[in-house]
């Protein structure tokens, strides 16, 4: 028998939640105030879970979370919000949430998820009736969304965001993977100091080495003073590499250095310079394709993976499309000293329809353009610039522009999609990741005849590391 806390202040809804459970395998206690739960808590050592609404009465549910974890660290917690906050999510998975789920459920996964939590595979009991609380609108954060791909983006970055593990953010461009990288530090432990972003692929090889480690007195040509760089600059902070991809291969062995002994050289320089500073990087390019064309080393791809992200464009999560377009909307208007105006019915569902290309980067642009044309009390579809500027009506522009994508689908994905189960485009990338890595490691493995550590010096990587890859990939 298995002991669960559910905290929430609509008793209905609590009892409807326990009622999806079997009675057998587990018992129910409900409380409606968060201020009772840290008492009860500790007066119950046979508690294996709680399950804590964020909106109680008296005391947030994320307060309450951080006294709980006082009284019992490794008890287990759901946190349940009735509407969507990435900051939340980021939050309680920061503050060891075992998971954030939002409301209305989806009742397979929260039976699923409870029992998980409590050592159980499988199981449980399911109404066909049960009623839920709808969610309110979504509030708005700085990564901004109510899609389950956003939610779960935001309890990864809640995650990594109390280590300090290096991590790489795949994506397009134009997704907020920088925003993504910003969240990251400010729930750190070093969000009092910096936060530094420097972009790979606007600077000249010479140029980024000089950004990235600083260069002495008369390094070169122009070096009339000594420079710091962004490393030392971003010293206890955080540094962020975008598109890190179209880096040459002379400054990522030496960005290696610094992730292996937190130490460099100006340019121009002898003296090592110590360094602690945590690098999270960012790349619109496939690593692994780079690392099968030999423009991006190996052991650098492993240093920098160890946590990774993936952020999907915004056609393949179009309930964000809604809140985002709010959001500018306010953001441009406070801006330009104007009265908030919002898209008509038409123009929404053009947005909606519309593939976004350069992915929330675009409609943002799109919006600001279409509140400064706008001479109407809405924003109308021909306000908006993709609308318009081929000279075809909106709908033949979408359509355009939707055949496109769809035969680019065919053409790259499919075949591969083909030969699995049904899955996404983002879990095909991280398929292919995942077939490059293990012929990486097996060819490696073939190449020192089994060996094992001079596989793993050779990589980059632990000896642990590689066992656990020969392990995962079944490599004999």
């Amino acid at each position: 028998m298995k002991n669960v806390l559910l905290v929430d202040d609509d008793r209905d809804l609590s009892k409807s939640v326990a009622s999806l459970f079997d009675s057998e395998k587990f018992n129910f206690e409900f409380l409606e105030d968060g201020n009772d739960v840290s008492t009860f808590v500790a007066g119950h050592e046979d508690l294996d879970l709680v399950m804590l609404d964020v909106n109680l009465p008296s005391l947030s549910g994320l307060d309450v979370l951080k006294e709980v974890k006082k009284v019992r660290d490794k008890l287990p917690v759901i946190v349940i919000s009735g509407f969507v906050s990435t900051e939340n999510a980021i939050e309680a998975m920061r503050e060891g949430a075992y998971e954030y789920l939002t409301k209305p459920f989806e009742i397979d996964r929260l039976v699923e998820t409870v029992n998980k939590a409590c050592g159980y595979s499988s199981g449980g009991n399911t109404l066909a009736n049960v009623q839920v609380i709808e969610p309110v609108k979504a509030c708005v954060d700085e990564i901004i969304g109510k899609s389950p791909e956003v939610v779960e983006i935001a309890k990864l970055i809640g995650q990594v965001a109390k280590t300090d593990a290096a991590v790489v953010i795949f994506g397009e461009s134009g997704t907020g993977k920088e925003l993504v990288a910003r969240a990251i530090h400010r729930n750190s432990n070093r969000s009092a100091n910096a936060f530094l972003s420097v972009n790979c692929a606007a600077l000249h090889e010479t140029l980024l080495e000089s950004e990235l480690f600083g260069h002495e007195k008369g390094a070169f040509t122009g070096a009339y003073f000594k420079r710091i760089g962004k490393l030392e600059q971003a010293d206890r902070g955080t540094l962020f590499l975008d598109e890190i991809g179209d880096m040459s291969m002379l400054t990522q062995s030496k960005l290696l250095r610094v992730l292996q002994e937190k130490k460099f050289e100006r340019v121009g320089g002898n003296d090592s310079v110590d360094v602690d500073v945590r690098l999270v990087a960012a790349t619109n390019k496939s690593l692994v394709q780079s690392m099968k064309e030999g423009s991006f080393r190996v052991d650098l791809f492993y240093r920098l993976k160890v946590f990774s992200i993936y952020i999907p464009p915004l056609r393949e999560r179009k309930d964000d499309i809604p809140l985002l377009t709010d959001h500018f909307c306010q953001k441009f208007a406070l801006q330009l000293g104007q009265s908030v105006r919002r898209p008509s019915k038409k123009a929404l569902q053009l947005l909606l329809k519309y593939p976004w290309p350069g992915n929330v980067r675009e409609l943002e642009n799109n919006v600001h353009t279409a509140i400064v044309m706008s001479k109407s009390e809405t924003l109308e579809p021909e306000d908006f610039p993709f609308f318009t500027e081929t000279g075809n009506s909106a709908e033949a522009n979408i359509e355009e522009m939707q055949n496109d994508y769809t035969d680019a689908f065919q053409k790259i994905v499919e075949p591969i999609m083909s030969r699995l189960v049904t899955v996404s485009p983002g879990q095909v990338f991280h398929f292919l990741e995942s077939s490059f890595e293990r012929a990486v490691i097996a060819s490696a493995l073939k190449q020192f005849d089994g060996n094992q550590v001079k596989t793993s010096e050779a990589l980059g990587i632990s000896r642990n590391t590689l066992r656990d890859r020969i392990s995962r990939y079944e490599i004999y």
